[in-house]
């Protein structure tokens, strides 16, 4: 482990409150635990981009973590500095703030999601031990998801006919070396799932990458916070509200099956038709954005939590905050998903509606084992997902690479 502080950059597209999804939270949780051990962090995000993506907008930003600095890029070419990016594949309007920036004088840039940051361009600029870690498909899937023509997990791909179904643009840049030759300029690439880094050994087979599971701070912290989740069993789902997360494919269960309620936690753009699903059935309620908090009340109390995703997960946060909680995961067998609950020993998989109607009925039913279930994905997350664990790891990566600059 290092013997000093370091100077850190961390170099992603959505960063809360401009953010959406896992990757910034993800970001946000390894800079305060970076700077809680000494070290200097600073992070540099595209808010245009989150504009550009259907973001709302963001009135007043979050207080600031005490020891971060932030640099949140606002072009005055609005929406389209980050479509040019998208188009390019380099930073463009953004090129003289971003050079600013990186000149300040980094040990470490580490590299998040980022498509409309810079595109592949950016990892060229700054010199430092560049890292890269996963959090999508992007340097696979110009969609970053894999989910093709927005049904289904993506085993054959067909990118020009799927692209439009996502109404996007093209990439013509994929078609050259850009995206090669700026690979390079990076010395370690992190992989949170075994699953995922295989998906990227099979196109990149040269880049150098390693197995590094993501983490939850504060792993059995109590909350203060008070829920007003249903006195009867319930499960539980967390996610954005889309397809490919497939809870279309679990509320009609529900529809059906009267043991138990679910409670959905998230927004997303099929809020509407999920609704539409759920009819007024009083056992499927939505709740909507939760902070982390409020989560945590919902994990520990749920009989278990469902992970129904029909896209390949990268390494789904939520199994892990569920497990760090106690409470044990049923998840469709795809993905990374199989893979953490055999990792952990704490949940289940499924295949079909009937098999996961099935773990229902057996947590359900057997507290004893959902208990053993939850109490062994706990005790794994001391080893493989807790913040100290996951540091240690990181800094000795860092530490390796340094002696190459």
């Amino acid at each position: 482990m290092t013997s000093r502080p370091l100077r850190f950059l961390m170099v992603t597209t959505f960063y809360p409150p401009y953010n959406f999804g896992g990757d910034g939270i993800f970001v946000r949780r390894l800079s305060r635990e970076l700077a809680r051990r000494g070290h200097h962090v600073e992070i540099v995000h595209c808010a245009d981009a989150h504009r550009l993506v259907g973001g709302a907008p963001v009135v007043a930003e979050a207080e600031r973590d005490e020891g971060l600095i932030v640099h949140t890029l606002k072009s005055p070419f609005g929406p389209l500095s980050p479509l040019a990016t998208q188009q390019t594949g380099l930073p463009l309007f953004k090129i003289s703030a971003l050079h600013g920036i990186f000149e300040r004088g980094f040990d470490v840039i580490h590299f998040h999601n980022i498509s409309l940051v810079g595109g592949p361009g950016i990892l060229a600029l700054g010199r430092a031990v560049k890292l890269y870690t996963f959090h999508e498909y992007w340097l696979l899937c110009q969609n970053h998801i894999l989910f093709r023509d927005r049904r289904a997990p993506c085993f054959q791909p067909r990118c020009f006919a799927c692209n439009l179904h996502y109404w996007r643009p093209p990439q013509w840049w994929r078609a050259t070396r850009l995206l090669e030759q700026s690979l390079r300029h990076v010395d370690q690439f992190l992989a949170a799932s075994r699953f995922t880094m295989e998906l990227h050994r099979r196109k990149w087979p040269w880049l150098p990458m390693v197995h590094h599971p993501h983490f939850v701070s504060d792993l059995h912290a109590p909350s203060d916070v008070t829920t007003q989740e249903p006195a009867d069993p319930y499960f539980l789902c967390v996610s954005r509200l889309e397809r490919l997360k497939g809870l279309h494919t679990v509320i009609p269960l529900f529809q059906r099956w009267d043991k138990a309620r679910l409670l959905i936690a998230g927004q997303g753009d099929d809020e509407r038709e999920l609704r539409q699903l759920a009819g007024d059935n009083p056992r499927i309620r939505f709740l909507g954005f939760r902070s982390e908090s409020e989560l945590s009340a919902l994990y520990r109390k749920a009989v278990a939590l469902i992970v129904p995703s029909l896209c390949f997960e990268i390494s789904p946060l939520v199994i892990i905050e569920s497990l760090a909680q106690g409470t044990p995961i049923i998840g469709r067998n795809l993905g990374s998903i199989p893979e953490l609950i055999a990792e952990s020993g704490g949940g289940l998989v499924y295949d079909s509606e009937s098999d996961l109607l099935a773990a229902m009925e057996r947590l359900l039913a057997d507290r004893a084992q959902r208990d053993r279930l939850g109490n062994a994905g706990q005790q794994a997350g001391n080893n493989l997902w807790s913040a100290d664990a996951h540091l240690d790891r990181y800094l000795s990566i860092v530490e390796r690479m340094r002696p190459h600059l």
